[in-house]
């Protein structure tokens, strides 16, 4: 999911977090993702799987993880790799970025040519983030990162099959309160997704998200740091409101290196 833009340079930070998957309110899945942003790298990494009654139609389990630098405040992603596995097959997608292009991309098994997804060309390559990388929303500034501005923002992401382009806008603010951990300001954004390439047009589920105006992401910050977490996120759907929810939100802010020494 969304948005990396330019800021000065930060403090450290790390999240852990738990979240909960629902459609129509039951609950279809869980999982956990971690951050780690120090002041030249940062590192991410998710796992889930479905839950519930859905995992007995259709169990599957996924993760993903993400490297990069810290560039100036920004972040500057080098490495993604996602793994899905289900009952039917498995899949690995693995990414190398340089400043911003996609060097190489792979995914095993190699899946069929089908002549009538988008082709994915160079240009489509550059100036984009993984997935991962572009869930983190960095504050450009030096103010108020829960502020409207930090919503009206934009990004280009590459997931190693498909190129999109994701725009987030100002909604409200609402509080939010994790079972463990975070309790305070959420700053919500209205997302929106366009397709660029690496996808078949006429897939149902393509139109239906690009045709979307009520997805909402609800953003919250990790200690120490500009950079703002998704905490919520509904997307309303023909069976109810699926909705991903942190039930664990537990940031530290993290000395800098040199105010860590002592003597």
């Amino acid at each position: 999911m969304l948005l990396a833009s330019a800021a000065p340079a930060a403090a450290q930070g790390r999240l852990e977090a738990k979240y909960e998957a629902s459609l129509a309110g039951i609950p279809v899945g869980r999982g956990g993702w971690s951050i780690d942003i120090s002041d030249d790298s940062y590192s991410a990494a998710a796992q889930g799987g479905t839950s519930g009654l859905l995992k007995a139609f259709a169990g599957g389990t996924g993760t993903g993880s993400s490297a990069g630098r810290v560039v100036a405040g920004t972040l500057v992603p080098s490495t993604y790799t996602a793994t899905t596995t289900s009952s039917k097959k498995s899949e690995v997608i693995r990414m190398v970025l340089a400043a911003g292009y996609v060097k190489e991309f792979t995914i095993e098994p190699e899946p069929p040519v089908d002549s009538d997804r988008l082709v994915i060309t160079d240009a489509h390559r550059r100036n984009v983030l993984d997935p991962m990388t572009g869930s983190l929303l960095r504050v450009a500034g030096t103010g108020e990162v829960l502020a409207a501005d930090s919503c009206r923002v934009g990004t280009s992401i590459f997931d190693g099959r498909m190129r999109y382009d994701l725009k987030l806008d100002y909604k409200r603010m609402e509080t939010v309160r994790a079972e463990k951990g975070y309790r305070g300001p959420a700053i919500v954004c209205a997302l929106y997704f366009t397709p660029v390439a690496g996808y078949i047009p006429d897939r149902a589920a393509i139109k239906y998200l690009a045709a979307q105006r009520n997805i909402e992401v609800w953003f919250a910050p990790i200690a120490g740091t500009r950079v703002l977490v998704p905490f919520k996120v509904t997307v309303p759907t023909p069976l109810g409101t699926a909705a991903l929810e942190a039930v664990e939100f537990v940031t530290t802010a993290v000395p800098p290196r040199t105010a860590a020494k002592t003597n």
